[in-house]
């Protein structure tokens, strides 16, 4: 039933013209893509394994991949009206951190090298990547997302750089965004003291922590589910579209309670020491400290 759910979401684009004796049927196409994302193997042995030759899983990959990014703002929003309170009291109940509605993060999808400018996709650890931004919810849905920049952009000008920045700035939401020290600290984007001076500020973090944790399960099991995610053997236009398929086939699959299979297991990705934050507007980080000592003040 999940298989023609997404076949029937991506037939209008990968229906063909005709049906002669070579052609895919749209759910033989779906087949092949989603063996391709949640194995990340080669696309000769997806070929074998499905009886197609590598050209023809690569040009399916393509086509499927730009079919399902196509519905990237159908199926990953930000909540709304309606929604928020109800994901205020799920991200309560997960860490007791009040008035949260999202969780912010980046990470590193690994590619194989670029042939042209090469020294831009060079992250930290010295590997070729796409650092891909994410918020997400309590029950690990995508939110919001960022998919365009190399490895070797810092996490805060990601954010900086992107429309959500600019819609949260100047309409301010309804709640919280949580994020690590990598993050400024925005009046609607609230990070952890960096050393805790009382034992309420401890708390705090302790909650945030806790709270924040969200994201990093959720980029665990997105990894974990697709596991392609993990090293992209195309090149640098190619893996943007995956990546935003997979996004969309997470929240799907999050959605429709697909379980996880049996060596999927919903764990976080492994620890980071964040960097530390490009500077912002002074003013803005002063509202934000205001924001955060309130939070403090009245629930720790």
């Amino acid at each position: 039933a999940d298989i023609k759910y997404i076949a029937d979401l991506v037939r209008p684009k990968l229906q063909r013209g005709t049906r002669r004796s070579h052609s895919l049927s749209v759910e033989q196409q779906v087949l092949i893509g989603l063996w391709f994302y949640a194995s990340g193997t080669f696309y000769k042995v997806v070929g074998d394994n499905i009886g197609v030759d590598k050209s023809t899983v690569s040009d399916v990959v393509k086509a499927m991949s730009i079919a399902l990014a196509s519905l990237v703002n159908q199926f990953v929003s930000f909540p709304n009206d309606v929604q928020i309170a109800q994901t205020k009291h799920k991200f309560f109940t997960l860490g007791n951190m009040p008035n949260t509605i999202g969780v912010i993060d980046c990470t590193h999808v690994h590619i194989q090298a670029p042939h042209e400018r090469d020294w831009e996709y060079i992250n930290r650890k010295g590997r070729r990547s796409i650092n891909i931004q994410l918020v997400g919810d309590a029950d690990l849905i995508i939110t919001n997302c960022v998919v365009k920049w190399p490895g070797s952009v810092h996490d805060a000008r990601i954010l900086r750089e992107s429309a959500l920045y600019r819609e949260l700035q100047t309409n301010r939401p309804d709640g919280i965004i949580l994020g690590d020290s990598a993050y400024p600290l925005l009046p609607w984007l609230i990070t952890p003291f960096l050393a805790a001076s009382t034992p309420a500020q401890a708390r705090f973090n302790t909650a945030h922590c806790k709270t924040r944790c969200a994201i990093e399960r959720l980029n665990g099991v997105l990894k974990r589910r697709f596991a392609c995610l993990n090293y992209l053997r195309v090149e640098p236009q190619g893996p943007c579209n995956i990546i935003l398929a997979c996004i969309v086939l997470h929240n799907i699959a999050t959605r429709r309670n697909v379980p996880l299979c049996d060596d999927v297991y919903d764990a976080p990705e492994p620890f980071e020491e964040p960097d530390q934050p490009l500077a912002f507007c002074q003013n803005e980080g002063l509202s934000g400290r205001i924001v955060r000592d309130a939070i403090v003040r009245h629930y720790f």
